[in-house]
């Protein structure tokens, strides 16, 4: 069967980075299992994968643009520190939810002075490119139960309206990407 959208995917992969260092393997673990075409993966490897067959391997080189994103300068911010509770000890490389005016981002403690806490809201895999190493263990439909969520609206597969989801829709498969 080959992976096309709302096929369910089963892979076993290993995530380097430029240098050769593993940053991510599911090997000796389960595989990873997504359904095709609603941007559960990053980009670039969900179409690196399209048109693949059960027992392919490939190797796919992932772009910033098509992986987590470039580094995005505006998503780092100074807070003053006056604005955590001072009962809570912060320390850098902690992560948690912030508040910000295009709604909830996780974000990571980069520095920590007396007065000001510096985070950052991008991935930390932004602006670097992904070497993926992957073999595809099985490729099925997907049941009636694993496709509700994206088929349940009448406007699109992901039961709003084009583009509701932040990714149009192409990326769910639910218009077959003619309304983007």
């Amino acid at each position: 069967m080959t992976i096309n959208p709302q096929k369910m995917v089963k892979i076993h992969y290993t995530l380097k980075d430029k240098d050769g260092k593993q940053l991510d393997s599911s090997l000796g673990g389960e595989p990873l299992e997504y359904m095709q075409g609603i941007g559960t993966i990053i980009p670039g490897l969900e179409r690196a994968l399209e048109g693949k067959n059960k027992g392919d391997k490939i190797h796919a080189e992932i772009d910033p643009k098509d992986g987590y994103g470039e580094y995005d300068e505006s998503l780092v911010a100074e807070v003053p520190r006056s604005q955590f509770d001072a009962q809570f000890p912060i320390e850098v490389g902690q992560q948690f939810q912030a508040d910000t005016a295009t709604g909830p981002m996780i974000v990571k403690v980069t520095k920590v002075t007396d007065d000001k806490i510096t985070v950052d809201g991008n991935h930390e895999l932004a602006g670097q490119k992904l070497f993926f190493d992957v073999e595809i263990v099985d490729v099925r439909d997907a049941t009636e139960e694993e496709l509700e969520p994206y088929l349940a609206g009448a406007s699109g597969g992901c039961g709003g309206s084009c583009g509701s989801c932040g990714s149009g829709c192409s990326s769910c498969g639910g218009c077959g990407g003619s309304c983007d």
